[in-house]
């Protein structure tokens, strides 16, 4: 039988094995994201298909213990996973952050910008180590950083910000809110 050639045992077992464990890794990277957000339906699919991924993949490496290209595969795949996971975590961007900007410079254009943007923003005057500064505050979609960020950038290089996760939020103003934005709030990724 082909499965039990050298070729199969030394090159395409190893090679299956690698590639279940980076999808089962990926898959699960991407249910714990899910998970944080609420989105229980998701998360319980995706827990399924990456035990049932997994199973295979280490039926296979008790089949095989005298293959060591198997052991360096199953490796070799959980770290390529995690790579992947946290790529494909990257380009979904979900959820919320705040930014909170600190300047002791004039802030009027960056807040005008913000607010034309569709942007909530809270400011406060407040004290710091040098003097008066503007504290200015505003809760953003993930995949939106850069975009703010460019903005503290150009209205005010020297201003100090910092990014937070954020867990919930509730009567937030927020840009161009898509369909697909309104679904994450209503099933769970925010309280409305």
């Amino acid at each position: 039988m082909w499965w039990d050639s050298s070729l199969f045992n030394w090159v395409i077992l190893p090679l299956l094995i690698f590639m279940a464990r980076v999808i089962d890794v990926s898959l699960g990277t991407i249910r714990i994201i899910f998970l944080t957000h609420g989105r229980r339906k998701l998360t319980s699919v995706l827990s399924f298909i990456e035990i049932l991924v997994w199973l295979m993949a280490i039926r296979q490496i008790f089949s095989n213990l005298n293959n060591p290209l198997c052991y360096l595969a199953y490796a070799g795949g959980f770290a390529t996973g995690s790579y992947i996971g946290m790529f494909i975590e990257h380009k979904l961007a979900l959820g919320l952050r705040v930014i909170r900007i600190i300047t002791h410079f004039e802030a009027t254009g960056l807040i005008r910008s913000l607010r034309e943007e569709g942007y909530g923003v809270t400011v406060i005057d407040g004290m710091g180590n040098t003097g008066l500064v503007k504290v200015i505050f505003t809760v953003i979609k993930r995949v939106n950083i850069p975009k703010v960020t460019g903005m503290i950038e150009r209205f005010n290089p020297k201003a100090f910000y910092s990014i937070e996760d954020v867990r919930t939020a509730s009567e937030g103003v927020f840009p161009n809110q898509s369909t697909t934005f309104l679904k994450f709030i209503k099933f769970g990724g925010l309280k409305r």
